[in-house]
């Protein structure tokens, strides 16, 4: 009987560690640094590298990390009850057009999912909640704003009386908008929909596995599991 073939490695075709190149796109896409301030700090460490270096590192094991870093999380989710989503909107322009970066969060902040359109109506609404609840099953209460696309939209997948809408009832993903925003401002803004979708989906896959909750624990605990996050993140694509 033959023997099962061992998966290739992803880093097979490159001359730099593996550690090496996951800090690299940690560092980039969990902090709010520009392609040379990575560069520079891996200097300072005595790693050589160009920042043409971390783009292509970027763009090439982002996504993979981040794909792995959600199936392990979406798994251990679903056991979970999502009591409530929070769904909002916000503003991004690309090469000087607006575009819609749609984001879902759960009620502890965790990031569900992120899904860019070039309008803001029921179509993009109701194609940005089926994506969410495919993989996420469906909450018991989704909190929105004023927008009437999140109402048609939810009205089409009969869960109109799902909907909450209150004054401050969404900062919850108001707050979690921060860090996208950051991002955006290091990158001196996006230039494509795709680039855009590709950074918002591995941003948040990151943000979430690093995301501690650190006012709310112990500094025992907090430690504890950032150390386990630290590790999981050492051990991916291996």
């Amino acid at each position: 009987m033959p023997r099962p073939r061992k998966p290739a490695s992803p880093f097979r075709y490159f001359n730099s560690s593996p550690e090496v190149i996951r800090l690299v796109v940690l560092m980039y896409v969990r902090f709010p640094l520009s392609l040379r301030n990575v560069e520079d700090l891996l200097f300072e460490r005595g790693i050589d590298i160009c920042h043409e270096t971390v783009r292509l590192w970027w763009n090439r094991f982002g996504p993979l990390f981040a794909g792995e870093v959600r199936r392990q999380r979406v798994s251990r989710m679903r056991s979970f009850r999502h009591w409530r989503w929070h769904l909002d909107e916000m503003y991004v322009k690309l090469n000087g057009e607006m575009a819609y970066l749609w984001r879902a969060v759960d009620h502890e902040g965790e990031v569900l999912e992120s899904y860019v359109t070039k309008t803001c109506d029921k179509k993009a609404a109701l194609a940005f909640m089926k994506k969410a609840l495919k993989r996420h099953s469906s909450p018991e209460a989704i909190t929105t704003d004023g927008l009437r696309s999140y109402g048609a939209a939810l009205t089409e997948l009969g869960a109109r009386e799902k909907q909450e809408v209150g004054r401050w009832a969404n900062n919850r993903i108001e707050n979690s908008h921060l860090p996208s925003m950051r991002r955006e401002r290091a990158m001196l803004r996006f230039r494509q929909m795709r680039t855009l979708q590709k950074f918002a989906s591995v941003h948040a896959n990151v943000h979430n596995h690093f995301n501690h909750e650190c006012h709310l624990v112990d500094r025992q605990t907090y430690k504890q599991r950032r150390s386990a996050a630290l590790a999981e993140q050492q051990a991916l694509a291996s």
